[in-house]
This record gives structure tokens, C-alpha cells and sequence, in this order.
């Protein structure tokens, strides 16, 4: 019993051991606190840079969307028919007659057809159905009574 009490005397002279105890609980909470915190900034900063770059590729998408519609517009002024009336002009072309029109017949030449754009009703096919198929049990049972001969009698 004595024993016990020095020990629990010399514990409290060492007052320094609890502040020591606290003093460690305290910094590794401070610790884990800073473990969350670091991984939570972690996933914040790689959303937001999934985000920035997501909002990149839109940028360059909608950059080509415009662009797409410059050269549409481009092509669409030069192939109007003022466009190419005048180039034609300058290429020494002119508008011509259709009195000057001279048609030449060619002998065995045939014009090609006319392509027709409506839609052709296909027939429907008739389903093949074997005529096993068409029986029902009752029937099949009524037609191979008919067609096995009677037998004169019973036979083991």
C-alpha cells in the first residue's frame, strides 16, 4: 500500500506528464484536422481544374462553330449568282441568246430517266408458317388417328 501511494505521489509531482498528454492529444488533432483539410483542398483543386478544362473545350468547340459558319458564309458570297455572273464576265463569258441555242441530235442516244423520289410500296411478304405449325394438339391427334390403319385387335 505504500508502494502505491509514492507512486501516485511522484505522479503528481510530474504534473508535467498530464500537461505532456494533453499537450499530444491536442497536436494530433491539430494533425488529423490538417490530414481532412489537405485531402478536402486536394478534391477541390482537381474539380476545379476538370472545370476549367471542361470550360476550355467549349471555348475551342464554339470557336470552330464560328468558324464553320465564317466559311459557310464565305462560300455561300461566292457561289451567289451576282458573284458568279460577275466572274463569269470577267472571264470573258457573256449571257447568251436563246436564239443562238443550236441543239445537235445524236443518233442512239438515249436521255437518262428521270429519278423518282417517291417512296415505292413494297409488297409485304406473307409469313412462312410450316403447316406443322397450323395444328393444334386436338387436330394433330384427329389426323394421325385417321391415318395409322386399324390394327385387327390388341397387340402386347
Amino acid at each position: 500500500m505504500n508502494n502505491i501511494s509514492h507512486f501516485v505521489q511522484k505522479y503528481r509531482q510530474a504534473s508535467w506528464r498530464v500537461q505532456l498528454q494533453w499537450l499530444v492529444l491536442f497536436v494530433a488533432g491539430l494533425v488529423i484536422i490538417a490530414m481532412v483539410a489537405g485531402l478536402y483542398l486536394s478534391v477541390s483543386i482537381r474539380a476545379a481544374q476538370a472545370g476549367r478544362e471542361i470550360q476550355a473545350l467549349k471555348e475551342d468547340i464554339l470557336k470552330g462553330q464560328r468558324r464553320n459558319a465564317d466559311l459557310a458564309l464565305n462560300l455561300a458570297r461566292l457561289t451567289s449568282s451576282q458573284a458568279m455572273k460577275s466572274r463569269a464576265m470577267a472571264l470573258g463569258f457573256q449571257p447568251l441568246d436563246p436564239a443562238q441555242i443550236t441543239y445537235v441530235v445524236v443518233a442512239g442516244y438515249t436521255p437518262p430517266t428521270a429519278i423518282n423520289l417517291a417512296r415505292l410500296k413494297t409488297p409485304q411478304a406473307a409469313p412462312i408458317i410450316l403447316p406443322e405449325y397450323t395444328h393444334s394438339l386436338f387436330e394433330w391427334f384427329a389426323d394421325m388417328m385417321q391415318s395409322t390403319p386399324p390394327t385387327s385387335g390388341w397387340q402386347p
